[in-house]
């Protein structure tokens, strides 16, 4: 009983610490084009990232399984070319998560990169400094706080994640089954005492994160 917990948790912090890294860069590059740039068309972009807020995460899931499940052009070029089947591991688990936390994720990196006082950026331009190098040196330092708000709510919208990852990754016990998963099928059998013992073991890594993040913040203001 007890290793299927663990190897659940093993496989919740695997899965969600995969996707939050996955995340983090095209996080802060999109929130920088959002909030930063003059680029047409940002609207769109800015509700093409906002989608899998409103599309139920089990269709989510449908889609990576057309997209990734094997009579897919996607999925004949990774075996012929890396000899790997991406459907039902952990990886696909990944990647469903990542999708589902970006939104999350570049939300709040792009409420901190709005809060920036212009006059800071403006003032960089000013003495030569072109808009990349304001972006890079200016704005994601001072950005922080949001940056590690964001990567915080993405790692834990990954280690809740069900809906998506229960179709392309299946519930695999010691393979794809995380905590939420084990959660759902430990409610189908009964096994009550189990659900109460994985419930608290979720609170524990949102509660240790939460502690954590403020840990951090604390201290940068030192």
């Amino acid at each position: 009983m007890y290793e299927h917990h663990f190897s659940a948790l093993q496989l919740s912090l695997l899965v969600a610490s995969s996707a939050t890294i996955l995340n983090i860069i095209p996080a802060i590059i999109i929130a920088l084009i959002i909030t930063k740039t003059n680029l047409r068309g940002k609207i769109i972009l800015d509700i093409i990232i906002s989608l899998p807020l409103a599309i139920p995460p089990v269709a989510i899931g449908f889609f990576l399984l057309q997209i990734l499940g094997n009579k897919s052009p996607l999925s004949d070029f990774l075996k012929i070319t890396l000899g790997i089947d991406i459907v039902f591991t952990w990886q696909a688990a990944a990647i469903a998560a990542a999708i589902t936390s970006f939104p999350l994720m570049v939300r709040t990196i792009i409420v901190s990169m709005n809060a920036i006082e212009e006059k800071i950026e403006s003032c960089a331009r000013t003495l030569g400094a072109n808009k990349i190098k304001v972006m890079i040196t200016i704005t994601v330092p001072l950005a922080y706080k949001g940056i590690i708000g964001g990567i915080l709510i993405g790692f834990i919208r990954s280690i809740g994640e069900f809906g998506a990852t229960i179709i392309v990754a299946g519930n695999i016990v010691g393979k794809t089954q995380t905590i939420p998963l084990a959660i759902y099928s430990n409610i189908q059998i009964g096994q009550y005492t189990d659900v109460h013992m994985l419930i608290l073991i979720s609170l524990a890594i949102t509660i240790s994160s939460l502690i954590a993040y403020n840990l951090l913040l604390r201290n940068s203001l030192k």
